[in-house]
């Protein structure tokens, strides 16, 4: 890689090595290799053969690599001249880094890392490139082939390139290197692709290559950039040259056009043309000028914009055509501005007198208008006759109505008078259709006249009519505040008569009949008061008929009339004795109501108080201990008898209850007892009489099955009754505990006699009820007290009749128990399964254990 780095410079000077060790002993071509990378002359080289010569020349060069700042480390001249290759190879690598890659500047970054940035930033666009270092990185070959095709791509046709084929790749970039870019062969593909890692030094120097070869071409690109840029600053400054004097030539034409237009005064005679006018001239502000506006502006802008690139662009200042420097063009504007404002004064005013005549004969026409509009129809409504006809109420509504047509006419006063003040301004501004106006104006005016006339001759005949049905009105109002409470009072009386009442009882039927005696002795006054009412309706007619008043309707003050009094005057009489029938009726089925509460209450109180008796006697036999429990069962049985004899009663009660009902009898203040009552007392009745009675034949069964002698019995009744403190027949949790501590169970307070406790009472109360009844409380005694069978001892049996086997057989079975029971054996008793079983043998064991619920049969 050196000796092909040393032959591309040496070449230039027509010259080269073969081998870097030997060639470079003398120091003639090392000089020679100096001054064409450096391009500077060195001192003159010794041409002898001696060796003296030989290290004196290779000491100007190592001289002169000093010079330019590079530290030769341990290299030395006879080490040169020797012909020692690791001294030589250095001192070339030296020269490399500082002719070659030291140079090398790229982003304030230089030498290795400079040329290392170079890579990266020409081979960043290229798939399957990153150049990372001098080694690795390139060792597929594409990193070459990026370079060159960056620079020059019409050399590679990269996307062709793969990256599994680096061999092909590299020999690729080295041959156009080679053939095009004068860039000799300093690496071998076989060895960099047969190296974990190639040598860094030699692919910096052929890399180094590549950054020379193309920094040439660069720099005649950026010499070519900058020409045109210089004439493309030219370019377009000559553009905005042509730009402004078209511009401003065509900006003056339009102010020299509009100008004369502004200038124009002629006026115009009627109002719309005046509006047109100035409706040009708005679109003239609005549509025509703001455009110009912004081509005056963008004109000084361009213009300052063009100074600006000049100066800096070191060109002469731009000078207008004459007559469109900017002074000129701002003085052309301001003629224009001043034309404008006088054109728009001159518009405003023109438009105000005009406006001014249009306005009055306006306002003309509109209170005419207005005011024909309010007399329309004023004359015929005042000579209507609607007051002959009318109510008194109506008559002071029209009185009302009219006072308020009085104050509006008067308030239309000013407006009539506004009208014939406008016009006669407009007679004297010489308005063209001033003779309309004065017609019209004389019609209002007479008109108003004639108003003024009828309204006063319209509240006299008001103000006359009034007083008339004044006294008519009162006559009206006294007969409708005396028919009305007449008129509810007869209402109210024949609601009364006609209304159904439901009563219960003799008293209540009695409180009806003392308040219809009472209502009774009002109706001589109530006749009275209704001849007075009448009498008032027929003076009212006498009135009407006299002064001959055309009445228009009825009485307002009421619609009660004096038919309608009579008629149901008339209806109050007749269902006065129809009341008098009921009432009669009604007291004569109280009567038989009352008789039959006092016969049903006579016997619930004898029945009822009966049950209470037997259930108490019941509950004091059942816990009593006179005799034995024969003895009280044969009593309780007595008393079953009794009972059952005693229903004849009960059903006869039931009959009355029946008639009670059919009555409709709800309440019965004779006794505290319903049926209902009876009927649940008489059920409890039986079905307490039955439960004793089997209570007591269960104890019977007890004692028996169980050997308890008669005193153990007594004595278990003696203590259940003594802690049933409230004679309910069963215990509760503490009672029972107590009962149980009475009879000597040591049962304690600490955790475990609470156990105890709670295994017992597991026992007697299986439900969880709360309560313990006294047949629990004998069958949890015999328990423990008799001497039971248990599954031990039947196990022990069963092994007797085994003959001292863990099994039996069927044979054994049949032989040993009777044939129903054996069978019952055989039928229920699972197979034996122990180690000595035979076959048929049989688990009398599991058979015994599931008799007493310890396992399941």
């Amino acid at each position: 890689t050196f000796t092909a780095w040393c032959n591309s410079h040496l070449r230039k000077a027509g010259t080269q090595i073969e081998n870097i060790e030997e060639d470079f002993r003398d120091g003639l071509k090392l000089m020679l290799l100096l001054e064409v990378i450096s391009g500077e002359r060195l001192a003159k080289p010794e041409r002898g053969k001696m060796r003296v010569h030989k290290i004196s020349n290779v000491n100007k060069a190592l001289d002169f690599i000093a010079s330019k700042g590079v530290k030769l480390v341990s290299i030395g001249a006879e080490e040169i001249v020797d012909g020692n290759v690791k001294m030589t190879l250095g001192m070339i690598w030296t020269i490399i880094l500082r002719f070659a890659i030291q140079d090398i500047s790229v982003e304030e970054t230089s030498a290795k890392e400079g040329l290392l940035l170079w890579c990266q930033r020409k081979t960043a666009p290229y798939k399957n490139v990153n150049i990372q270092n001098f080694h690795i990185s390139w060792k597929d070959g594409l990193g070459f082939c990026a370079l060159i095709h960056r620079h020059r791509p019409e050399l590679i046709d990269y996307g062709k390139l793969r990256k599994d084929d680096p061999l092909t790749n590299l020999n690729t970039a080295f041959d156009v290197a080679e053939k095009y870019l004068d860039i000799p062969k300093m690496l071998d593909a076989e060895d960099i692709v047969g190296t974990a890692r190639p040598d860094e030094k030699a692919i910096m120097t052929y890399v180094s290559s590549f950054y020379h070869a193309f920094s040439g071409a660069q720099k005649a690109e950026t010499a070519a950039n900058r020409i045109c840029k210089v004439l493309a600053v030219n370019q377009e400054n000559e553009q905005l040259m042509e730009d402004y004097e078209k511009l401003a030539s065509d900006l003056l034409e339009w102010i020299r056009r509009t100008i004369p237009w502004l200038e124009n005064r002629a006026p115009e005679n009627t109002m719309q043309a005046m509006q047109q006018k100035l409706e040009d001239f708005r679109d003239y502000r609005r549509l025509h000028k703001p455009p110009k506006v912004q081509e005056k502006c963008q004109l000084e802008i361009n213009f300052n914009t063009l100074q600006t690139k000049l100066r800096l662009s070191n060109r002469p200042a731009f000078m207008p055509s004459e007559g469109k420097m900017v002074s000129d063009i701002n003085n052309a504007w301001g003629g224009l501005e001043q034309a404008e404002k006088g054109y728009e004064e001159w518009l405003l005013n023109e438009i105000r007198r005009l406006e001014r005549l249009d306005h009055l004969a306006e306002k003309f026409r509109q209170k005419a208008s207005i005011h024909e509009s309010w007399t329309d129809g004023k004359e015929a409504m005042l000579q209507q006759k609607d007051y002959e006809t009318a109510t008194l109420s109506e008559i002071k509504a029209l009185l009302k109505k009219h006072e308020a047509f009085e104050s509006d006419l008067a308030a239309h006063q000013d407006r009539v008078e506004q009208i014939a003040a406008i016009a006669q301004e407009l007679n004297e501004l010489d308005y063209y259709d001033s003779p309309s106006v004065n017609a019209r104006c004389q019609k209002i005016c007479d008109q108003w006249d004639n108003l003024g006339a009828l309204t006063q001759k319209r509240r006299e005949a008001l103000e006359r009519t009034e007083k008339l049905l004044e006294t008519i009105d009162q006559l009206y109002l006294e007969y409708a505040k005396r028919a009305a409470p007449f008129n509810n009072w007869m209402e109210g009386a024949m609601e009364d008569l006609q209304d159904t009442f439901i009563v219960h009882t003799i008293e209540e039927i009695q409180g009806l009949s003392t308040a219809h005696e009472q209502f009774k002795a009002t109706l001589p006054d109530a006749d009275k008061e209704r001849q007075a009412i009448l009498g008032i309706h027929n003076e009212v007619s006498k009135i009407v008929q006299t002064y001959h008043v055309n009445m228009a309707g009825t009485n307002p003050y009421t619609t009660i009339t004096p038919h309608e009094i009579n008629g149901k005057w008339e209806h109050v009489r007749q269902l006065v004795p129809r009341r008098d029938q009921a009432l009669m009726e009604e007291h004569a089925r109280q009567q038989q109501n009352e008789r039959l509460r006092k016969q049903f209450g006579a016997q619930a109180n004898v029945i009822g108080p009966w049950i209470q008796t037997k259930m108490e006697e019941i509950g004091r036999i059942s816990i009593e201990m006179h005799g034995t429990l024969e003895d009280q069962l044969n009593h309780l049985r007595q008393y079953e008898k009794s009972i059952v004899n005693y229903k004849p009663k009960i059903d006869q009660l039931e009959g009355d209850h029946q008639q009670i009902q059919e009555a409709l009898i709800f309440d019965n203040k004779h006794t505290n007892y319903t049926m209902e009552h009876i009927r649940v007392g008489w059920e409890q009745l039986l079905t307490t009489i039955a439960r004793t009675i089997n209570e007591v034949e269960n104890q019977i069964l007890t004692r028996d099955a169980k050997g308890i002698s008669q005193e153990q019995m007594n004595e278990f009744r003696a203590s259940f009754n003594h802690f049933d403190r409230d004679h309910s027949g069963t215990l509760g949790p503490e009672e029972f505990k107590a009962c149980l501590i009475s009879l000597g169970y040591d049962i304690g307070n600490d955790a475990q006699g609470e156990a105890e406790f709670a295994r017992i009472m597991s026992i007697v109360d299986p439900n969880r009820l709360g309560v313990v009844t006294f047949q629990a409380f004998i069958d949890f005694m015999s328990r423990e007290t008799a001497d039971t069978d248990t599954a031990d001892q039947v196990m022990a049996s069963f092994k007797i009749l085994a003959g001292d086997k863990n099994y039996i057989t069927v044979e054994e079975l049949r032989r040993e128990l009777p044939p129903d029971q054996a069978e019952y054996c055989i039928a229920r008793m699972a197979p034996y399964n122990g180690r000595d079983a035979v076959p048929g043998a049989l688990d009398y064991m599991s058979f015994s254990t599931a008799l007493y619920g310890e396992s399941d049969l």
